[in-house]
């Protein structure tokens, strides 16, 4: 499922997913696979991610059951 609560959070920050990657410490098509649903990232890059966009990992990745289909 496409993350975009992400794409939004990030787009909101102003970065790109270029910019988010360095932040992380992953490369642009990590980030990009992330938010297309492609990938899913370990706890620690779910924490770097959350930190470099001042959110928590319920915002960016908690799926609530009417958001799966």
């Amino acid at each position: 499922m496409k993350n975009l609560k992400l794409k939004a959070a990030r787009a909101a920050k102003d970065l790109s997913q270029a910019d988010l990657a360095q932040m992380c410490g992953v490369s642009r098509q990590t980030i990009n696979a992330i938010e297309k649903g492609d990938y899913n990232p370990t706890i620690n890059l779910c924490i770097a991610i959350c930190r470099a966009l001042g959110r928590t990992l319920d915002e960016l990745f908690w799926e609530e059951e009417n958001e799966e289909e």
